[in-house]
């Protein structure tokens, strides 16, 4: 009998408020919950680490990071939850998504239905959901690109923190390249860098073809993108 997949207990992440900070994105809502998905081994626990860091020390929000994975070390289940909010969280775990990243087929197909009805966002990886969700969604190459961009799948994690953050306008630049020096030592910080600036330019190519039908006006983005 399969084991049941092994849940850790939710880490909340103090706000740090800084008053240089530049003012981060105002949601209409008090509480954005995105999920980060795809399989063992894609180092989504460490996005969603970083996504979090991110929003809580640089954008000085708070925010609540939750993580579920399958027994198996590579290839298993694996997903990661943010909740990002201007004031306390109550309940860690997520509910209803705002936003879903999906970066394996079974991801995207058990995951999909946890999405707002109306105005969840869903990001695929293009390569890897050939079965395309019965719903509005945006794809972009996210793994194809790491491979012929950056040499290595390894860093598709990384590029796909950088398109939300583009896209999506939930966190700062700023904050998410800090966050990412934070996490990495020296010999992979810039190559790390790198991965984020891809993500930026991949979802600015999305934007621009105009093919993406989302709900990003359901809050506001006074945000500085630079």
């Amino acid at each position: 009998m399969a084991s049941k997949p092994k849940a850790e207990e939710p880490k909340k992440i103090k706000e740090k408020a800084d008053p240089k900070q530049k003012k981060a994105p105002s949601f209409i809502e008090d509480r954005y919950e995105v999920r980060l998905s795809g399989s063992g081994g894609q180092g989504l626990i460490t996005a969603g680490v970083i996504l979090a860091e991110a929003v809580a020390v640089g954008d000085a929000r708070n925010a609540a990071q939750t993580q579920s994975y399958g027994p198996e070390a590579r290839g298993g289940h694996t997903r990661c939850d943010v909740i990002i909010s201007n004031g306390e969280i109550s309940f860690p775990e997520a509910i209803s998504l705002d936003l879903l990243l999906s970066l394996t087929q079974e991801a995207a197909d058990v995951y999909v239905g946890k999405l707002k009805p109306n105005c969840g966002l869903m990001i695929i990886d293009s390569g890897a959901v050939r079965r395309k969700p019965q719903r509005e969604y945006i794809e972009a190459p996210f793994t194809q690109a790491a491979i012929e961009t950056l040499g290595s799948a390894v860093a598709t994690n990384i590029v796909s923190l950088g398109f939300i953050s583009e896209f999506a306008g939930i966190v700062t630049k700023k904050s998410l390249e800090e966050a990412v020096l934070e996490k990495f030592s020296e010999k992979f910080a810039q190559s790390n860098l790198a991965a984020l600036k891809l993500g930026y330019s991949l979802a600015k190519k999305v934007q621009k073809e105009g093919n993406a039908a989302t709900c990003v006006e359901m809050f506001e983005t006074e945000i500085d993108r630079t």
